[in-house]
């Protein structure tokens, strides 16, 4: 399902040197297990995968029947952070790279309350009046300033354009089971509403209806999601050099120690952009506090070969690559011949592009290292619903264990908290009058 290659790190570590951190990942995922280290009390993903049933499962398909039957075809899905980038990163991963441009029977899905860009939420109006519109809004709280101000918008238009009686069966809240501002108005109106566990946070949550619903509205198989991410949950549940995830976090965490401070995940398919944002707030928000973590970063090749590649192989040697590889493709494409060969490739002719793609990242991954990279590798079989769910909970395993034996709790996220002080003084929130005077004053 996933395999972990370590033989790109061979020439930066040797076998000592991997079974003695190995060790260490090991004691990360006891410490995890054990459930009672920092964070602990957000442990509720951890599994997740095997308690999810399929009449958890029917809950969400009732609302995609439902609004099948309203012939609604475009879904705004209003969250940010955990919020939102799980399920923009299996969609994405999921459709046909030109789907916009083409028919088809699901809903369009985008998403709304990741940013505050003026023109994006306008530009998303105009959207929103050629469209018979539903909405799921995703917040614990109901008052994160982004999806908060988003869903105004959202709300009022779906009020005005169907009347108050219908917005209420247009809108799906995914919120906290008992409290918060979300929470309060969905009973108040009746929204259908989907709990996020207390011991779920959000970059964790891919796998509730937080990620889930909007994948399912979408189209995509979510059953076949859930068994993926089961039988992951299974493939990394022992204490063993064998579990892919003690792998993973044993090899980073290694040549973290060793200086290489920068992490890059690399891929070699542009549907898995999203997969890589995901992956990066994950890392990001989890490891990266007490002035400690490997910085998360991304590339997509070989697009990118002729743009970071150079950086790559001959810049500050600091980093390491992490590089997804796809085993089968679903399509079937040849290079063909050409009578004239101006450009010199007849010798390509009949060979498939997977297979050039392929001969590219092995020759990245050869030349890198020689440059001075090392090179971690994950395989899936394929890119599909079921193993994009065993990433899912492989890189969220993986994660958990990392964290611990970096030696942080990689369940809070205190530094977020910073710029939404600054920012709520500068709007003129009631309260922060104090600190307003003394960023205007800067």
């Amino acid at each position: 399902m996933i395999t972990i290659d370590n033989s790109g790190c061979r020439a930066f570590a040797d076998e000592k040197q991997i079974a003695e951190w190995t060790g260490k990942a090991i004691e990360g995922f006891n410490t995890l297990e054990g459930g009672k280290a920092p964070g602990s009390d957000f442990l509720g993903w951890n599994h997740l995968p095997s308690s999810i049933t399929p009449e958890i499962l029917d809950g969400y398909k009732d609302v995609a029947s439902r609004w099948k039957n309203k012939n609604i075809n475009l879904v705004v899905v209003i969250g940010i952070g955990g919020s939102y980038l799980g399920a923009k990163a299996a969609i994405s991963a999921l459709s046909h790279n030109f789907a916009v441009n083409l028919d088809s029977s699901a809903p369009q899905v985008v998403f709304a309350g990741m940013t505050l860009s003026e023109d994006y939420l306008a530009e998303l109006m105009d959207l929103m009046e050629r469209r018979n519109v539903a909405a799921v809004v995703i917040s614990k709280s109901g008052t994160t300033t982004e999806p908060a101000i988003a869903f105004r918008i959202i709300k009022q238009y779906i009020e005005t354009k169907y009347g108050a009686e219908e917005a209420a069966s247009r809108i799906v809240a995914v919120t906290d089971k008992a409290r918060g501002a979300l929470k309060t108005l969905a009973t108040a109106e009746g929204y259908t509403t989907f709990v996020i566990e207390d011991n779920i946070g959000g970059r964790y949550s891919v796998l509730t209806p937080v990620g889930l619903l909007p994948i399912l509205l979408a189209g995509f198989d979510i059953d076949a999601m859930v068994r993926g991410a089961q039988d992951m949950e299974k493939a990394c549940g022992t204490a063993s050099a064998e579990n892919p995830a003690i792998q993973y976090a044993a090899l980073r965490n290694m040549l973290y120690a060793q200086g290489k401070k920068n992490e890059i995940l690399v891929n070699y398919n542009p549907k898995l952009v999203y997969v890589s944002e995901w992956w990066k707030q994950l890392y990001g928000e989890s490891e990266g506090k007490d002035g400690k973590g490997i910085f998360p970063a991304s590339v997509t090749n070989t697009t990118d070969l002729h743009s970071m590649g150079q950086y790559i192989q001959e810049g500050e040697r600091t980093l390491f690559e992490t590089v997804i590889s796809v085993a089968r493709c679903d399509r079937n494409l040849s290079v063909p011949a050409d009578k004239e060969n101006l450009d010199g490739l007849n010798f390509l002719t009949g060979k498939r592009i997977e297979e050039c793609n392929d001969s590219a990242m092995k020759a990245t991954v050869m030349a890198h290292i020689d440059g001075g990279v090392p090179q971690i590798g994950i395989s899936i079989e394929k890119l599909d619903a079921y193993n994009l769910g065993g990433l899912f909970y492989f890189f969220e395993k993986a994660c958990g264990i990392s964290g611990y034996v970096l030696g942080v709790n990689p369940f809070n996220q205190p530094g977020v908290e910073a710029y939404k002080k600054n920012m709520f003084a500068l709007l003129g929130k009631p309260g922060y009058e104090e600190l307003a005077e003394q960023l205007k004053n800067r």
